[in-house]
This record gives structure tokens, sequence and C-alpha cells, in this order.
């Protein structure tokens, strides 16, 4: 008798969804145990996935869904089972949740094997005795840590005995932050970043490192180049009714706060708006998660060719949590075509769970005593002597584009007041020929979070990342203007005080001539992130701890065992 079997042609997809990761949860256990502990083992397999459950969303806060199986897992038997039903859900994170003590080779062993090798994997577990799920964690950890397979180990606490015991929160935030970098990792596999021109103004710092970042984090780069950008522009290819509400909005907000001299800077001002529009449509179309614009030179600067107007509203708008539509997730978008800009704020934006990243120059960097100095000269003498910015100094961060609008005002504040404190005055005609409309504000003292930036290194062919813990700040007003009109007015401010370097260390070490900040980043979430894609971890900060206990992750067995941390991921 023959079989007949015929292929089977799918059924059309009119518009791809990009896949939002899954984690999974499941506990190994031992076949030999008691009823009563092979429960207690089922609900903390619950009680750990609904510690995670709501708590971990991507950008726009979409939540990332979490499921788990009440099969536990004594044998390969089970393995296959719980493997195969996290195939058919999805799963692409996986955390283990022992209570009791297990064969790791007949359990989870047995169940990773059957996930791609660069599955991220957590252990939580109670630092329980009585069976013990410790003991079973140390085990597993050693013995794919010895495998060289990165694992991440978080020994929390929750009660010995007892059916339905609870988790501290202490052990919940590790594990949450956990998630965050593996959501980080895999979310952002297979997808793609949009960047319209070359490298632009010569910059080595914002090379598109095509093959590297296709390599260690799976993004790919689609570049473009700017006549398609140009043609759109002058064929119109945007809707006209949007842009006429786009340009009411910013009308209604700004006011005369937005400057124009004559009906010609109001048509280059809507040109700068209507390439938002272009570009917002072509990164839909493309699924793309963040963008870049070269402008200079050939875009607005060199007077060979025809100038167009400058797109810093363009790229505020962008990393901004909100336009004429209403809230939306930033898109991280970075001007001067600066992909390792681009990839920093990507990133610290997706660890943060949505948060607006911050694009500045790393323009003008003030050690304490110079500011001091300065006060004294313009008569200002009643300093604070507690003072940040007095004790350690402080960066001025600005560029004339790509500040998210949110910087403005403190975390959470709404569009009016964010909006309320934002002036859009006109670009310098020197440094600009094609006109348009530059963006300027004072960030308020007070936002906390990281700053830093990623850069490549053609020796050890890896991405690294250096970076602080940093807050910004503010100096009296007389004082202020003075330091802001020494570098560029009319563009966004932001006085930014690292934790830990000193202003020797930060002038000396900045990777670029930019760098970014995103606020309310746990640290750790930044170094689990940096285990799971291999990037270097740089804080060569002479005050800065190697381990603080409860910002800093535990170092992960396999780099102890590999030589250090630098050493294994240069490996």
């Amino acid at each position: 008798m023959t079989v007949r079997n015929q292929a089977r042609c799918l059924p059309n997809i009119a518009r791809a969804n990009p896949k939002v990761p899954v984690i999974g949860v499941f506990a190994p256990c031992d076949p030999r145990i008691d009823e009563q502990s092979r429960t207690r083992a089922k609900n903390i397999v619950s009680l750990v996935a609904n510690a995670i459950s709501g708590k971990v969303v991507l950008p726009g806060n979409v939540p990332v869904p979490v499921m788990y199986s009440a099969v536990l897992v004594d044998s390969e038997s089970q393995a296959d089972i719980v493997a195969q039903q996290f195939r058919q859900a999805g799963v692409d994170i996986l955390v283990c949740a022992p209570d009791t003590w297990a064969f790791p080779q007949l359990t989870t062993i047995s169940l990773l094997q059957q996930f791609p090798d660069n599955t991220p994997l957590n252990i939580t577990c109670g630092n329980s005795g009585p069976k013990p799920g410790v003991v079973y964690a140390q085990a597993l950890n050693g013995a794919l840590s010895q495998s060289g397979r990165m694992v991440h180990l978080n020994v929390g606490k929750w009660a010995d005995t007892g059916l339905k015991p609870k988790m501290t929160e202490r052990t919940a935030t590790d594990l949450i932050d956990w998630c965050y970098a593996a959501v980080t990792a895999v979310a952002l596999r297979g997808r793609r970043v949009m960047i319209f021109g070359h490298d632009s103004m010569g910059m080595e710092t914002a090379l598109a490192h095509i093959l590297p970042t296709r390599n260690t984090f799976g993004l790919e780069i689609t570049r473009l180049d700017m006549k398609l950008l140009a043609d759109m522009l002058a064929k119109q290819a945007y809707d006209k009714k949007e842009l006429k509400k786009l340009r009411g909005w910013i009308d209604r907000y700004i006011g005369d706060r937005l400057e124009l001299k004559s009906d010609e800077d109001s048509l280059r001002f809507d040109q700068s708006l209507a390439m938002y529009l272009i570009n917002r449509d072509l990164m839909t179309q493309l699924n793309a998660v963040g963008g870049g614009f070269m402008s200079q030179l050939e875009w607005g600067s060199d007077l060979r060719g025809l100038p167009l107007p400058v797109a810093d509203c363009m790229e505020s708008l962008f990393n901004s949590s909100f336009d004429h539509n209403g809230k939306k997730p930033p898109l991280p978008f970075a001007t001067e075509a600066d992909t390792q800009a681009l990839l920093t704020m990507l990133f610290m934006t997706y660890l943060s769970g949505g948060n607006p990243p911050l694009f500045m120059d790393f323009r003008k960097v003030w050690e304490g005593w110079e500011i001091k100095e300065l006060a004294e000269e313009i008569g200002v003498t009643d300093l604070p002597d507690d003072a940040d910015w007095l004790k350690k100094g402080l960066v001025d961060g600005n560029n004339s584009g790509s500040a998210s609008f949110d910087w403005a005002a403190m975390p959470g504040a709404g569009v009016k007041e964010i909006m309320n404190r934002i002036s859009m005055p006109l670009a310098d005609a020197g440094y600009f020929p094609g006109g348009g409309n530059s963006i300027t504000f004072m960030t308020p003292a007070g936002i906390e979070g990281i700053a830093g930036r990623m850069a490549y290194g053609y020796s050890s062919n890896k991405f690294s990342f250096i970076w602080d813990q940093a807050s910004t700040t503010e100096v009296p007003e007389k004082l202020s203007q003075k330091m802001v009109n020494l570098t560029n007015w009319n563009w966004p401010h932001t006085f930014v005080v690292p934790k830990y370097a000193s202003m020797v260390e930060y002038k000396q070490y900045a990777p670029a001539n930019h760098f970014h900040m995103v606020w309310d980043l746990p640290v750790a979430r930044l170094q689990y992130w940096m285990d799971l894609t291999g990037v270097l971890s740089v804080t060569p900060w002479a005050a800065r701890p190697k381990f603080i206990e409860g910002v800093d992750r535990p170092q992960p067995l396999i780099h102890l065992i590999n030589g250090g941390e630098d050493l294994f991921r240069r490996l």
C-alpha cells in the first residue's frame, strides 16, 4: 500500500507581526519524594511564574507572556513533555524553579538540549534545606557552566516548609531584572533598524558594523540612500491631512516659542515634520525597531547641492513617548546616522521597559573647580557647598537633534507640562544653511539612570559598553545661562553628573563624541544583558567597587571558572 503525502501550502498572511518573547517556567523534581513535597514543588512553579507575569513589558507597555508547566521533570520522558509544551507555546526564555533535589542530566539538561544554544536560562530557587532545591540549583549551575553554557543563578528566599510559601521581594526583583535582560536579547533577534545615509561626518565611532551587529545581536541594519527621502519629500509622499494635524499640534503646544520669521521658514518647518511622517511610515513597513538619519553634511549643509531643512524635530518625536496622535512607544532614533548611538539607545530603552532615550553630544565637561571659577568671574557667589556639580563637576550634554521631548520634564510628566518647557528656535544658519528649527530645553535636576555609550573593538571583534550610574543636576540660573551660551544655547541641554567616574576619567574615556542616558534602568539588568550577549562591560572608574551588593548582579559562575568576565567574553 502506497501512502500518498502531499505538501501543504500555508495560508497567506497580510502583514507579519514580530514575535513577542515568551517566558517558560518549569521545575525538576525527584521521583522518590512524598506527594506533599511534589505538590509544593508544583505550587512554587506557579509562584515563580506569577511573580514575573505582568511585571516584564516591551516598549509600548506590551506584556511579555509567561507560561508554566505543572508537569514536574523527574526524568527524560517528562523533559520531553515539557519541551513540547513549551515549543507549542512559543517559549524562548527558560526559568527553572527547583525546590527539591533532582538529577541534572535527567531533567533540566535533557530539556535544555531541545532548545537553541542561545536560549536564556535562569535558575531561581529558595535557600531551603528540607529536600533541597538549592543543592540541585548549585549542581545544575556547575554542570552547565563547566560545559560552556551561560546560566544565571538566583538563590533567593521562600519558606522552607508549607505548601504555598511566599517569595521575598528581593528574589522577585532579581528575577524580573534578569527577565528584562533575556527579553531584550531575544526580542531584538531578527529585527532591524533603518538608517538613512552613509557614515556621517567621518565619525569612525558611528560606523554601522554590519556583520558584528548581525552576529552579536541578531539585528539587521537596513541602509537607505538619502535621495529616496529627498524624492519622497519633493513628491509629497505623505498624508497631507496628517501633516496639517501635526503642525496644528505643534502650534497649539509651542505657540510663539516656534520661531518663524517668514513664510519660507514656516514651509521649511513643515518639511521637517513631513520627514517624520515619511520616516515613520517607512519604518512601519519594515517593522523597524529604530532608525537614524545622516543629515550632515550632504542633506543640510553642503552648498554644492541644495541644502534641506534639519531633522531635529523629527528625531525628537521618534525618541519621545508621544506625538500628535497621543501616547506611543519611543522609537530610538540617532542623529548623524550614529549607529552605535542607535544601538546604545535601543538596548537601554528595551531594558528599561520602554523609557525614552536621550541623545547628547559629550560636549563640555566641567570640573567642580572650573564651575566655581566661572561663577566668581560672573559674580555668582552664593554657591551651595554640598552641590553635586560643585564637588564633582558635570557634563553639559547637548546636541542639535534626537533629544526626546520627555527629558524636558521629570518622568511621568504630562504632555502639556513637557511641551511648555520646550522652544523651537531657528537652526544656526552657518552650520545648517538648509534652515529649519532646532529643539531646546533644560532638563530638570533629579533624574537618575544610566549614562553610557557602546563601542566596537576591532582587535577583539567585540562590542563594549562604557557606562556609569548618573543623575541630572541644575546650577543657579545666571551661571547656567553662561554655561549654556559657551556651547549652543539653542540646543537641548542636560547637565549630567556620573556617580563614580571623576571628571578627569570621564574626559579621557569617552568612546565617542556622543553619549546617551535612560532613566530608571537598574544596573543589574544591563549587566545580565551584557552576559547574555557577550558585550564587554567597561567601568574604569577608580571609585567604583568591583561588586556592589543589591546593585550589581552576582558574576555568573562561567565567568569565574574561565579566567574572569573579560577573558571569558573574549574567548
